[in-house]
């Protein structure tokens, strides 16, 4: 298992990270929670490799990540970091929905899976869906689902999913102002 910096406030226990998979990553890169100090090592420069991402600062974002740590054994956010440069260049997020069916189960929802253009082809997004799907299981979930573009359907199948069912969205019109958190 990879030490982890002491200072660092971490949104989880690192132990919660597959060990098998943190040995299958390149030499010079980390595999570890989420950390409070990470808006500063490019957390959401490499989310922007997805979608929009409106920066709201620093203060904003580890008042975004105090919430979701908060909410206990819900939100797994990891990332990975590249050693000689301190900087994120790969991340992804499971969300666990305790749900009333199936025995008060539960389900693993992966979401936001970003690896750095300049990193990518180094089966760091399977690395990062291993690591969540682990944690997922290790928490009990009966099932892990995530949502793609059809032209990731089968980077999706070699970490071992399969396509199920279609999706749906109705996105909110937009507001004036932010949401309160």
């Amino acid at each position: 298992m990879v030490a982890t910096e002491p200072t660092l406030d971490l949104m989880f226990p690192q132990d919660l990270i597959s060990a098998e998979v943190v040995k299958q990553l390149p030499p010079g890169l980390t595999l570890r929670p989420l950390a409070s100090t990470d808006y500063k090592r490019g957390h959401l420069s490499v989310l922007s490799v997805l979608s929009v991402v409106n920066d709201l600062g620093e203060d904003a974002w580890v008042a975004q990540f105090d919430v979701m740590r908060g909410l206990s054994k819900t939100y797994y956010s990891l990332v990975i970091v590249d050693q000689a440069t301190d900087k994120i260049v790969g991340v992804g997020t499971v969300f666990i929905e305790h749900k009333f069916l199936r025995g008060f189960g539960s389900v693993g929802h992966i979401e936001d899976i970003a690896v750095d253009k300049s990193q990518q082809g180094k089966k760091l997004g399977m690395r990062i869906i291993q690591a969540l799907t682990h944690i997922s299981e290790s928490c009990g979930c009966y099932k892990t689902i995530l949502n793609c573009n059809d032209s990731n359907i089968t980077f999706y199948e070699k970490c071992g999913y399969t396509k199920k069912e279609v999706e749906m969205v109705r996105y909110t019109p937009e507001r004036s102002h932010s949401p309160k958190l």
